[in-house]
């Protein structure tokens, strides 16, 4: 693991327990998967990983599930019922016992909501692991939720939650700290409904190919490649089919490469990891949901990535620098890209990056040193070890 004034990532910084002679109940963490988002699925094959790996030597383990209609559920655990593939689409059933929140900053328990029965109480949580992507979720709403209770929790705050799920305002952050983005142009719901020709005319300010997006999805949902303005109105209204604000992205010829980034202990400098190529083999135009999730031959990740003397060091500076400027907590995927004219681009930052062990997040920390169950432990750690309330 590497600071922001270093290339050499080593994973010499996360701490040893102290010993003690007295017992210790162990802390529980809940991890949250699932929501209302089209990444429901992804969710639950991140969730599947984490508790395969998770130290249950070391925390207790409760599963929650959120349905696709956003009820709260005890989950069983059951990691192979939870995993993607070509033949499985996971699911939570939100047939089960209801779970609810601790209402008031005095309380830990979780309370399980049971027909026919009082609400009972379940179990005493200290850090909620909400492995959400998209809205509802990786969007600043749970972490609004917990915030309320004084809960603790893995990962960024409500702002930088909020602003990074849009990737417009993520743009106009990036810009403002001086961060090198490309070309893109925003239309709104109202836009659109106001005039369609007007928005589709001020995509031609780009050079095409372009590609237009949902502005608050992620896993790729909902994204099409226009090469030409004939396909523009189609590929807007399937990205509206996700999300009614759009975003509508210059292509940039160049090879796409990605940072994984931790946040550094008692207000270190943020740590970051060797750097990652995708790179596209066969059957896609770009890196889409199948190709991330379902085709995983047709890829080749690589990690380190081979690059020029330095642009691995100036890609790190550029993901270190985004996470700061996004106030970011816990952990970030930033993806840039690296140009046939040698310019390093930033294109996006994750606050919830997927997280299954082949996941490129953890793959880039096991390409530095640091295993995936020692990864999942050191977001627990920093977790814990964060104060509640304003910060």
């Amino acid at each position: 693991m590497s600071e922001t004034d270093s290339s050499s990532p080593l994973p010499n910084d996360v701490p040893m327990r102290e010993p003690t002679d007295a017992p210790r109940r162990k802390p529980t963490v809940a991890i949250v998967f699932g929501g209302r988002s089209s990444e429901h699925a992804v969710s639950c094959a991140t969730a599947a990983g984490v508790m395969q790996a998770i130290d249950r030597d070391v925390y207790d383990v409760l599963p929650i599930g959120i349905a696709k209609d956003g009820r709260w559920v005890l989950a069983s655990g059951d990691t192979g019922a939870l995993e993607l593939s070509a033949g499985h689409v996971p699911e939570v059933d939100g047939s089960g016992a209801g779970v609810m929140m601790p209402q008031s900053t005095t309380e830990r328990s979780l309370s399980v909501l049971e027909p026919g029965a009082p609400p009972r109480a379940l179990a005493e949580v200290d850090v909620v692991f909400p492995l959400l992507h998209g809205p509802f979720g990786e969007d600043g709403t749970i972490q609004g939720l917990l915030e309320l209770a004084d809960i603790r929790y893995v990962g960024s705050g409500v702002l930088a939650s909020a602003v990074m799920m849009d990737k417009h305002y993520m743009k106009v952050v990036f810009a403002g700290h001086g961060l090198p983005i490309g070309p893109y142009v925003v239309i709104t719901d109202r836009e659109w409904q106001r005039d369609p020709v007007a928005s589709m005319d001020a995509v031609a300010s780009l050079d095409w190919p372009v590609f237009v997006k949902p502005a608050r999805a992620g896993s790729s949902m909902g994204i099409t490649k226009v090469s030409s303005p004939a396909g523009l109105r189609a590929a807007i209204e399937f990205a509206r089919e996700y999300d009614p604000k759009i975003i509508v992205e210059a292509g940039i010829t160049g090879r796409e490469i990605e940072c994984a980034v931790l946040e550094g202990r008692g207000g270190a400098a943020v740590r970051t990891s060797e750097v990652g190529e995708i790179e596209i083999v066969k059957g896609h135009e770009f890196y889409d949901f199948e190709a991330k999730y379902l085709a995983e031959s047709d890829v080749r990740l690589s990690c380190p990535a081979r690059l020029p003397d330095g642009v691995a060091d100036e890609i790190r500076q550029i993901a270190a620098a985004a996470f700061e400027a996004a106030g970011c907590e816990g952990l970030a995927r930033v993806d840039c890209f690296y140009t046939e004219h040698g310019d390093v681009i930033l294109n996006e930052i994750n606050t919830m990056p997927g997280f299954t062990p082949l996941s490129m997040y953890p793959r880039m920390w096991a390409a530095s040193g640091l295993g995936y169950p020692e990864l999942i432990d050191e977001l627990i750690q920093l977790a814990l070890a964060r104060r509640t309330g304003l910060r």
